[in-house]
Formats: C-alpha cells, structure tokens, sequence
C-alpha cells in the first residue's frame, strides 16, 4: 500500500496561545507564578489519621483503610493489620474538570476476606470547600467524627484536609491522581512527575608505569608482560611491554569514565602472553576509588608503588600466595578539570568541568512549561483497542526531569514547570515524548521497553531573553517504513538572564573547559568515553525509583547518533550545497557583469572599481560597511521561532525504502552472506566516519551564515556592531598600517602565542548551526 504524499505544513511549527499562569501578559513577560502553564483546579484531600476506630474482628481490633469516592472516582489508602489508630498520611487529586459530583465521601472500611466492612465516613459538599492558592501556607488537617449512613454519629475520628488547588501545590507531585484511577497500586510510583540528578562523572586517568620483580609461570622463557585494567564493565589494557625482561616498563595513559558515588573497584592485573589467546596471569591489586588524588590542572600528582598478589589454585580453591614481592609503580588521579561528554558535542546542554571548584557565576535561568500534546497516535492495544499513556521527559545539565504520566488518552494535558539555572548561552535542552508500557502488569513483561513517540530540541542561543515562546512541535519519528508524525507536543520556554553583559561575555570563552585545549584527548579517545559515560548514565538512572529507563535516555542522549546513514550523508551533502550556493550566485553575478547582461550595473561596477584602485585604504572599510548593512538589513526577516526538526532538511520524507532498510540494519549487519557482512561493515564504519566530516564542515559553513541571520540574536548583534566599529577604526587608519601590524601579528613569534583559541574563533565555535533541525 503506497503511502499519503507528505505535506510540508503537516511537519511545521505551530505559535499557540495558551492562557498561561491563569493571569494576564505584560508585554512578552508574564507576572504570575507558575506562568508558563495553563492553570489546572484540583480537588485534594490529605487522610492524615484515624483514632479509636471500634473494632470489627473476633479478635477485638481491625484492619483499617480509607476510601475517598467522588463521583465514579475511587481511590484508596493501603490497609493496616490489627490497628484501631492507623496513620496513612495519604493525598488524592481529583482534576476539577472531571468533576461530576457535588458531594466528596471519605469512608473507612474493614479489609475482610469476603466483604469490607463500613466503619463511618466523612461527607463533605464541593461548594464548601475552602480554595488554596500557593504559597499560602499549607491547610491544618482537622478531626472529624465518623458518621453511618443515616448520619448519626459513630465511635471513631478521622483527621483529614480538603482543599482546592492548583498544580502548583506542593502536594502535587506526590498525590494519587483521579486519571491513574485504573491502575494498580504497585504501579502508582510509574506515574508520578519526578526529578533526576546525572551523577556526577570524572575522567579516570591510570597511568601505568612499570612493574618490578615479576614471576613467571615458565622461567625458561622472556615473559611478554601487559597490563589489564578493569572498572566495572570496561576494560583497557597496555601494550607489551618492549622490555622483555621480570622489570617491565610500559608508561602508558588508560583513560576510564567513573560516577560517584564510587562503587566499582579499580582491579589491575599483570599478564604473561605465554601463547595465542592464553594468558596467564602474574599478579592482580585493587584500588578504591575513594584513595585516589583529585586532580584541577595537569600538575602530576605523587605515583604509587603497589603491591601485586598472586593467586593460587590449592584443591580446587583460589587462594592468596602469601610470599609474593612484585610491585606495580601507577600514577593515578580523577581529573577535575575536564567535562564528561555524555552528550553528542551538536546538542549538548552542559560544558562545566567536573570539579566544582572551577564552575562560574550562573547566566541566567531557563524555565519549561510542559504544557500538553495533541494527535498523539495509538502505541498499544489494550481490551482490544489502540490507547497512549504519555509521558514527557526534559533533559538540560545535570538535571532531568519526568512528567507524570497521562493514563489513556491521544491528548494529554500535563501543565507542569520546571527551572534550570543557565551557565553557557550556547547549549541545547532536550524533550522527548514517550509511551508508559510498564502499567497494568508491563512492569513483570520480559522486554518490555518504553516507546519513542518524538523529541524536540531547542538551543538557548536562538531565544531572544525575557520572550516567553510558546508553540506546538511537531512530533516525528523515522522508522523503517518511512517519516511518520506521531502528534505535536505544546511547550512554553522562557530564557532569562541577569546581566546581558555577562552572557556577551561567555562569547569569548572557551566553549569547553581548558584541559580540553591545553592536553587534547585524542577523538578516539572521546569516543569511548563517551559511550562509557551514557552507559554509566543510563544504568545509574534506571536503577533511580521509579526508573527513567535505558531506552529513554540512551535516546535523550543520542546514542545512536553515529552509525552511518545514506540518507543523513545526502542531508549533510545538500547543507554543503546550501552553504556554498551564495559564493556559486556571487560568481555567477560576476559573470553577467563581465559579459554586460545589465549594461548599467557593469558601468557602476567599473566606477567602484576605479575608485578602489585609487583609494585602496577604501577597500576595507567599504567591505565591513557593506556587512553591516547586509546584517541590519536582514534584521527585518530574522527569526521569530525556536528552530525545530525539519523532515526536508534530513531528507527523511524523501529517503527510499533501501536506504531507510540499511539504516535500521543492525551493526554488524544481519544481511546474508558472510563477504558480503564483511564489506558492508567496513563501508558503513569508513562511511561513518565521513559523514561526521562532511556534517562538521557543514556546520562551520551554517556557522558563517549564522553571522548576520539573527538566528542567534545577541551574536549578530555582536558581529554588526563590531563591522560598524572596523568600518569607521579602518577608515580613519591609513591602510599601510594596518596591513604593515595585520602582519606583524600573524608572524608574531610563538612566546606570545596561546594555547587556548583566539576570541575570534571562540566567538565562531559558539554559533548557531542547523544541527538542530537534524532528525
């Protein structure tokens, strides 16, 4: 069956209007609390306790537990074991828009095999109950009699508090709510809103020096000595040691990605490579992590001779060899100076160094209203018909954060925000959409894994400060039968920022910290440090209660970002396309002029140039000017919405059925026969490799674009006026001297040379490319 043509309009990004924070707009700023959500009513009620509770079992107590029914919504406190004075401390919330009811009736029964028993309840009239408005201070729970059905008083209290609120109330997060009504009480922590921390990362540098007084297995023989070092899941090993003799020497950096808090051990071990594939090993020590040297700058921290145990087997049992000596000189440090990349260097939404001594100032502050989603298509079948259960997930620095999730409905309203503190202008923040498929028993299902249903990702450089944006994305996912629009997620985002000053400045930094510059790792290096730490990352957040899952973030984290797609190299091949088209018009202009298509224009271009020859000092100045004028006449179509994934941009609506086959192939490929896996395998790694280069120079291309666009509003700000500035200082500065310290400084003698970058190419590192619109 063909597929529907795709509409471009389908794809786009929406301006909406929501009525935020239930109160009025000033301007773009908006006065409220809680302001880049839609205000949403909520009927809570607070079972607190119970006292003297008459008893209903033979054996003169009972097993109490509390009931909170309105209208055909129920829900339920967990039942205590032989306790007359029970204390739950429990809260529900009903959403006022779900209301059908005007009475609430809060009961207590008896759990019993065969039929729960009434005790007393509680009726309280909607139309009564008081209404909370945050940050007032919190309601006093009060004791109420218990009353039967007739309502005539009964032995027992209950201690309860009803109020109306909003989202924003601090019992929000933590309260069983009238949509999770279906499911089941163990599933109750799947649901709810929740903040996680990435833990914290450091690089791990293990420097191996040599080895003294070795024993080998086999004395009639040169030993070949390595060195293998273990941190949990990941393994490096030395090369053998050129020194064939029982000193070994190696001096090698194995470089490992370690979370506090520390739990692995750092296990070393000496091996003898007595044969192909067999090893035997010579002696093994542990370090903790906790011991090791802490590190800001590159100053070597104090080496460490450690002692190497062998182990024996004796009847069958791994024992210690007590009379062994040999030694192992290591220098080994956490490196504080570096940041961790969990995050592909295109989106990554912190550059801080691990150490927090090095950290600066905050710039600003970046707040998210989730606001909703709409269209969502079926992800599941449950009873027999198609349903979604979203929830949303934001990712910006250390801090994650998870919507609760929406049970049973194509048009989730999760009106929930959230707050960053902003160190770097220049870093993206990432929301992605998915489907809950551990509700309703998913949970014990083997394999069962959260569904993607849309990401979304917005760079804080392209907002202007102090707007509020709000808008409806587009929710797109390539799968292998092609692009396909899952529904639109509804956000508000607001960047805001305490000294303008102090975010210009950021323009002339470094974009990572100086380690990074002054003692480059190598790219294969990073490489594997960052699939170690988004594997650390991901194991340590789904270990969290309740877990964010693997998939989740190995997906907010683009883990997959690397493997080699036909249709991503045409994409990066046409944005080097449309990098170099205006230079191809430029030379093509220039061609009409010289053969004399406009006869006029050619006249005034043979003025300008006799002007020039004879006033060369004319020539710099006229060129910046002519910048300016482009850059303030672009000014009138910069623009007005945050960027978004663009399906023509990543050629996914146009990709063919083989292409998008070859893409979602596993690695190694699955595609028969064994020559054909060989040679397929090394294309896609060579290929890979070279559409990360072509996708870089793209990027540097977008970036000069970037310049005079306004896509990043403050950059072009800085570069327009900085071309007025040059135009006037280069006017008004004879054109000798300025060719005549021009040279000097490019031929100026290395001890007045850096290592960091210049402030020029700071300034270009931080521009906006469309790497973000890249599906």
């Amino acid at each position: 069956m063909m597929q529907r043509p795709v509409r471009p309009e389908e794809y786009s990004l929406k301006e909406t209007s929501p009525h935020l924070g239930g109160g009025g707009v000033s301007g773009d700023k908006l006065t409220t609390t809680y302001d880049l959500v839609e205000q949403m009513q909520y009927l809570y009620v607070r079972v607190v306790k119970a006292k003297d509770l008459p008893p209903k079992d033979v054996t003169g107590s009972c097993d109490p537990y509390v009931e909170v029914k309105l209208g055909n919504y129920k829900g339920t406190t967990r039942h205590f074991e032989k306790k007359t004075n029970p204390e739950w401390n429990q809260v529900f919330a009903f959403s006022k828009d779900r209301i059908q009811a005007s009475v609430l009736e809060v009961i207590v029964k008896d759990n019993d095999f065969v039929k729960d028993d009434f005790m007393g309840r509680v009726l309280f009239d909607l139309s009564e109950v008081p209404k909370r408005v945050p940050p007032d201070s919190p309601l006093a729970p009060q004791w109420y009699r218990l009353e039967d059905r007739k309502g005539e008083k009964v032995k027992g209290e209950l201690m309860l508090a009803v109020w109306m609120g909003t989202q924003a109330d601090e019992a929000f997060p933590d309260a069983w709510h009238s949509d999770a009504a279906t499911v089941p009480s163990d599933g109750l922590a799947n649901i709810r809103s929740k903040v996680y921390l990435t833990p914290k990362l450091w690089y791990l540098r293990v420097n191996v020096i040599e080895a003294q007084d070795l024993i080998p297995n086999d004395k009639t023989r040169v030993p070949e000595v390595y060195v293998k070092v273990m941190l949990g899941n990941q393994a490096l090993r030395t090369r053998i040691s050129q020194s064939r003799t029982l000193n070994p020497m190696w001096n090698e950096d194995l470089m490992f990605v370690a979370a506090e808090p520390f739990e692995e051990h750092l296990v070393l071990s000496v091996e003898d490579r007595v044969a192909p594939n067999k090893d035997e090993v010579l002696g093994k020590t542990i370090v903790t992590l906790q011991s090791v040297d802490r590190r800001l700058d590159y100053k070597p921290v104090n080496s460490r001779w450690y002692n190497l145990e062998k182990h024996v087997i004796i009847d069958g049992e791994q024992k210690k060899e007590v009379k062994f000596s040999s030694r192992i000189h290591l220098r080994i440090c956490l490196e504080g100076g570096y940041h961790v990349l969990d995050e592909s260097t295109h989106y990554s939404s912190d550059l801080r160094p691990t150490a927090k001594q090095l950290w600066k100032p905050s710039i600003g502050v970046l707040e998210l209203g989730i606001l909703s989603a709409q269209g969502l298509l079926p992800m599941k079948t449950k009873d027999g018909r198609g349903t979604t259960e979203a929830y949303c997930v934001a990712k910006y620095g250390q801090k994650w954060v998870r919507t609760r999730t929406i049970i049973d409905t194509f048009a989730p309203k999760w009106n929930e925000q959230y707050t960053w503190e902003v160190y770097d202008p220049c870093t993206v923040i990432t929301i992605g959409v998915f489907d809950n498929c551990h509700l309703h028993g998913g949970e014990k299902a083997a394999g069962t894994r959260d569904t993607r249903i849309g990401k979304v990702r917005i760079r804080l450089s392209t907002l202007e400060t102090d707007r509020v944006y709000t808008h409806s994305y587009p929710l797109i996912v390539l799968l292998p039968s092609g692009v396909k629009k899952m529904g639109e997620v509804q956000l508000a985002v607001r960047f805001t920022c305490s000294s303008l000053l102090n975010v210009l400045h950021m323009y002339s930094q470094p974009l990572l910290p100086k380690m990074h510059y002054l003692y480059p790792l190598s790219v294969m290096q990073l490489d594997h440090l960052r699939h170690q730490a988004t594997q650390t990352v991901s194991m340590r957040l789904s270990r969290a209660e309740p877990p964010l899952r693997k998939e989740v973030v190995e997906y907010m984290l683009d883990v997959d970002s690397h493997m080699w797609s036909m249709r991503k190299s045409k994409a990066n091949f046409s944005r080097i396309v449309g990098v170099l088209s205006p230079m191809i018009a430029v030379a093509k202009w220039f061609d009409q002029i010289c053969h004399w298509k406009n006869p006029l224009t050619t006249i005034l271009i043979h003025v300008l140039f006799v002007i020039l020859i004879l006033y060369p000092e004319l020539i710099l100045p006229t060129i910046f000017l002519y910048l300016f004028l482009i850059g303030v006449w672009y000014y009138r179509w910069r623009p007005r919405q945050p960027p978004y994934m663009d399906t023509r941009l990543s050629h996914a609506d146009t990709a063919h059925s083989d292409e998008l086959d070859e893409e979602f192939d596993t690695f190694p490929t699955s595609r028969p026969p064994d020559i054909v896996r060989m040679r397929y395998d090394r294309l896609r790694s060579v290929a890979g490799r070279i559409q990360t280069a072509v996708g870089d120079l793209a990027t540097q291309g977008e970036r000069l674009q970037s310049l005079l666009s306004w896509r990043d509003p403050r950059a072009t700000s800085l570069f327009v006026t900085f071309c007025l500035v040059a135009a006037i200082v280069l006017y008004v500065t004879p054109f000798r001297v300025v060719a005549f310290l021009t040279g000097l400084y490019m031929l100026r003698h290395p001890r007045f040379r850096h290592k960091l970058p210049s402030v020029p190419l700071n300034f270009f590192r931080r521009l906006p490319a469309r790497t973000d619109s890249m599906l």
